[in-house]
């Protein structure tokens, strides 16, 4: 496959963060600097790029990492080229979640160019796919999740790691209060630590020791819950994914199956009463 592709933009629950799904062949980039990071997930391929004065090359599985305002170039590193996704996340994004983090002030670096992390990897796709589907508490809160993975992983800031306090347990609780409220319009995670007076970071920590779950994914088992009952009471699939805040019947699909283990179609059927029933009547079963 040699066809070349390019995606750049940006998405309201990312204000600060600009996002790039790319396939590379011939193109290349010459010396440039971003006023942003760069993260990039190569996904297939290598890319090659002249960094601080040495050739660096990136191949799928790793990423590539940028510091801000520092040149570098891009280009393919082999005949096939390379296909990533990138994050450019701001330094203002960058340094408020050091600051969460009780980082020391000032901007932080990366250690490396180049970097194997299966967790990154995963981050920075599941930041693209939750943007792409407009799921935006998903999206800000996978992105504070990034951003914390990889100033302690990746940069020499130095973080501590203190257990949540009483007050960002209890903001945890509003938090979640507030979320299970109104399944179909979630908040950012930033509106939603403003609404309970915490900061964005604080309240994703206390909430995951809360609830051993992030908010967005406690949403996602909430809705799959209530999705059950509907289809308990008969509801139809595609009205009972609406109705809980999915796009549409198959994103309760993928959810429900992997939560529950059976599509919702085939446990409604199931559930349904005169299935009930005929269960009820076979006491050999």
């Amino acid at each position: 496959m040699s066809e070349e592709h390019a995606h750049y933009w940006t998405h309201p629950a990312l204000p600060a963060v600009d996002l790039l799904d790319a396939r590379y062949v011939r193109h290349t980039f010459g010396r440039h600097t971003h006023d942003s990071y760069v993260i990039a997930a190569i996904t297939s391929g290598v890319e090659a790029f002249h960094y601080r004065g040495t050739i660096e090359r990136v191949g799928a599985g790793s990423l590539g990492l940028v510091d801000p305002d520092t040149l570098h170039t891009g280009q393919a590193g082999v005949p096939d080229g390379w296909t990533y996704q990138v994050l450019y996340p701001s330094t203002a994004s960058v340094r408020t979640v050091a600051d969460e983090l009780g980082a020391p002030l000032g901007t932080p670096g990366f250690r490396k160019a180049v970097v194997d992390d299966d967790r990154l990897t995963r981050l920075v796709a599941q930041v693209h796919l939750a943007a792409a589907q407009n799921q935006v508490l998903a999206a800000s809160t996978l992105l504070r999740e990034l951003l914390a993975h990889t100033l302690r992983r990746h940069t020499a800031a130095r973080v501590p790691d203190s257990p949540p306090a009483a007050a960002a347990r209890q903001a945890a609780r509003l938090a979640r209060d507030l979320l299970a409220a109104d399944l179909t319009d979630p908040p950012t995670l930033e509106e939603l630590a403003e609404a309970v007076g915490a900061r964005p970071f604080p309240l994703l920590r206390a909430f995951r020791t809360v609830y051993g779950l992030p908010p967005h994914a406690w949403l996602t088992q909430r809705r799959v819950s209530t999705a059950r009952l509907l289809l308990d009471a008969g509801t139809p699939p595609a009205e009972a994914a609406v109705r809980v805040g999915f796009v549409d019947q198959a994103h309760l699909g993928r959810h429900f199956r992997r939560i529950m283990g059976v599509p919702p179609g085939a446990y409604r059927r199931a559930n349904a009463p005169a299935a009930r029933d005929a269960l009820a009547a076979r006491p050999d079963l």
